[in-house]
């Protein structure tokens, strides 16, 4: 998807799937000068798109880090946001709490069925959250998986369900058990990163129990 977007929108992209970065690590990921890659930094900071803050470490020079404004981050689907929260606020006024958590835990049910299918075919761990992370980057998550020693990390870069999630926390937990549920009890999943917590992205730290 990267690979066939004009280049000011290759620079967002990579902002957004690897978070804040130098400009040096930018233009490495463009494969671009450092010049070039400060010109694209320039242009979308005009636009209100990125911004740059000043790192020290240690007792080297200062060191700029650009980052995705509030306005570029909204260039991310929320899909139907403002219907979401519209749907959401008048279950839970009409009809309460508990029949919000009941709607919530029917979809829950409903995406178990959908991910057991598609992993059936995958019996061996790697392959299954190789397939659960592609499933769930279709769906506009931004998701993949990559192998951390004994354990994987299951990373989503984005939430476009964002604003359903702020305004009603069962999702994020149903989320949870949800993969939990669709990769078995010989596994521990635990959520090391939550965007509604304010991070950066979604993170789920997946381990064999066997280990």
């Amino acid at each position: 998807m990267r690979n066939n977007l004009p280049d000011n929108e290759q620079a967002v992209w990579i902002l957004k799937t690897r978070g804040p970065l130098p400009l040096h690590a930018l233009a490495e990921a463009l494969q671009v000068t450092t010049e070039g890659a400060r010109f694209q930094l320039q242009k979308l900071a005009a636009d209100g798109l990125v911004q740059a803050t000043t790192a020290v470490k240690g007792r080297g020079r200062p060191q700029q880090i650009w980052s995705l404004t509030e306005k570029s981050e909204s260039r991310f689907p929320d899909t139907h946001a403002e219907l979401t929260v519209r749907l959401i606020s008048s279950i839970r006024e009409t009809l309460g709490e508990d029949a919000l958590n009941a709607v919530i835990l029917s979809q829950q049910k409903n995406s178990i069925r959908k991910y057991n299918t598609e992993l059936k075919q995958f019996p061996e761990l790697p392959e299954k959250l190789q397939e659960l992370a592609a499933l769930r980057d279709k769906e506009g998550y931004m998701a993949s998986c990559t192998k951390e020693g004994d354990s994987f990390l299951l990373i989503e870069n984005h939430c476009p369900i964002c604003a359903a999630a702020k305004l009603c926390q069962g999702f994020c937990k149903a989320e949870l058990e949800t993969f939990r549920a669709v990769l078995g009890k010989d596994v521990k999943v635990q959520r090391e990163d939550h965007i509604v917590a304010g991070a950066r992205r979604c993170a789920y730290r997946i381990t064999p129990r066997t280990i």
